[in-house]
C-alpha cells in the first residue's frame, strides 16, 4: 500500500513539473512549423504548365501538414494560456481564445486534407492539364468548402486577437507580449493572395508571434 501511494504521488509530482514547459513549447514549435509551410510549399501551382508538378511534389502534402500541426499545438500553447492566467483579469478572455481557435482549426483542417491529400494525388496521376484545372477548382473553389474554410481562418482571426487582448489585461504577462500573434493570424485569411516571397515573410511573422509569446508565457511561469 505504501509504495502504491508513492508510485501515485510521484506521478502526480512529475506531471506537475512537466506541465510548466509543455504550453510554451507547443507554441515555439507551431511558430516554426508555420514557417516551414509556406517555406517548403512548391509554388508552381499558380502557373497552369507547372501545376501538376507542384501538386506531385513530395513537399506538397509535407509542407501543408506542417500547418495543420502548427494549428493543434498553437491549441496547446492556448491552453496552456489560459491556465497560466488563472485568478487574472484575463482568464476569461483567454478562454474564449482557447474555444474559438479550437473551432476555428477544426473547421479549415478540412481544407486543409484535401490540399495536402487530395491535390498531390491528382497531380501524380492526372496529366491532362485542362482536367487538372478543372478538378482542383472542384475542389478548392466550391461553395461549402470555401464558406467553411473561410469562416474557419475568422475564427482563427479572432481567437489570436482574444488571446493578446487576455495577455495585456493579466498583469502577469507584459501587455505586447501577444500582439504580433494577434497580427500574424489576422493576416492568415488574405496572406492567400499574397505572392508566394511575401508568404514566406508572413510565415516568418507568425513564427515571431508564436515564440514571443511562448517566451513571454515560459518566463512568466518561471518568476511564480
Amino acid at each position: 500500500m505504501t509504495t502504491q501511494v508513492h508510485v501515485s504521488t510521484s506521478a502526480t509530482g512529475s506531471d506537475h513539473v512537466a506541465r510548466p514547459w509543455a504550453g510554451p513549447a507547443a507554441l515555439a514549435a507551431a511558430g516554426v512549423l508555420f514557417l516551414v509551410y509556406p517555406a517548403l510549399r512548391p509554388g508552381g501551382d499558380a502557373v497552369p504548365s507547372t501545376t501538376a508538378a507542384a501538386f506531385g511534389d513530395w513537399r506538397w502534402p509535407i509542407a501543408h501538414l506542417a500547418g495543420v500541426v502548427g494549428f493543434a499545438l498553437v491549441a496547446a500553447g492556448l491552453l496552456a494560456l489560459r491556465d497560466r492566467l488563472a485568478g487574472t483579469p484575463g482568464r476569461r478572455l483567454a478562454g474564449w481564445a482557447l474555444g474559438t481557435w479550437a473551432t476555428g482549426t477544426a473547421l479549415v483542417l478540412p481544407y486543409y486534407g484535401a490540399e495536402a491529400f487530395s491535390l498531390h494525388a491528382l497531380g501524380a496521376h492526372v496529366p491532362d492539364t485542362a482536367t487538372l484545372l478543372a478538378l482542383t477548382d472542384a475542389v478548392r473553389m466550391g461553395s461549402v468548402q470555401m464558406t467553411v474554410f473561410g469562416v474557419g481562418l475568422v475564427l482563427l482571426a479572432v481567437g489570436g486577437v482574444l488571446a493578446a487582448v487576455a495577455a495585456a489585461r493579466s498583469g502577469v504577462l507584459p501587455r505586447w507580449s501577444g500582439v504580433v500573434f494577434a497580427l500574424g493570424f489576422a493576416l492568415y485569411l488574405p496572406q492567400f493572395w499574397f505572392p508566394m516571397e511575401l508568404q514566406v515573410v508572413h510565415g516568418a511573422l507568425v513564427a515571431v508571434g508564436c515564440i514571443v509569446l511562448a517566451v513571454a508565457l515560459q518566463r512568466s511561469r518561471l518568476a511564480r
